[in-house]
């Protein structure tokens, strides 16, 4: 096995909902879940993705706030996650996210390498993204612009304190 193929890609993103999920204003981005999952599902380099059994993440907490959501997934590499995020489906709705989604100023947006065959927690995704907000990008938590290559990733485990949520 290379040294590449012994890490796997984590990446997740969390974003901060302008209306209920329910109501009129995200009714485009919330018809677009399924198939748009379906086109990860289907991607190639795609391993994993969080969901409960709606098929979706938007039920799953993170940061203790309830208008934020979360996407959470697992790739071979940062090519197979950027060919996927930048056409098709996806590519539309990052077009339309204002829409949806308040701006906010801190990152909102991760990448970690955990060993082949781990499935990262809620819990590991926001220690990991608190950490990229404190300290930018490192091998520990990086971004696509400024991205590692894979060397010792080891998963974390351990509790987000207190109030070091989203604070918009």
């Amino acid at each position: 096995m290379t040294a590449a193929a012994a890490f796997e890609l984590a990446q997740v993103n969390i974003a901060r909902l302008k209306a209920p999920l329910d109501s009129p204003q995200l009714k485009d981005f919330v018809d677009a879940l399924d198939p748009v999952n379906a086109d990860a599902d289907g991607a190639d380099g795609f391993v994993w993705r969080l969901q409960d059994d709606s098929g979706d993440a938007t039920n799953v907490p993170v940061f203790g706030d309830s208008w934020l959501i979360i996407n959470m997934s697992v790739w071979r590499d940062t090519d197979a996650l950027s060919a996927y995020m930048y056409q098709g489906r996806h590519r539309e709705m990052l077009a339309r996210r204002r829409e949806w989604f308040e701006r906010v100023q801190e990152a909102m947006v991760t990448m970690w390498w955990v060993p082949a065959g781990h499935r990262p927690t809620v819990a590991e995704a926001e220690s990991r993204l608190l950490h990229l907000r404190t300290h930018g990008p490192t091998p520990y938590a990086f971004t696509l612009r400024t991205s590692y290559p894979p060397q010792g990733a080891t998963p974390l485990l351990g509790e987000v304190p207190e109030g070091l949520g989203c604070s918009v």
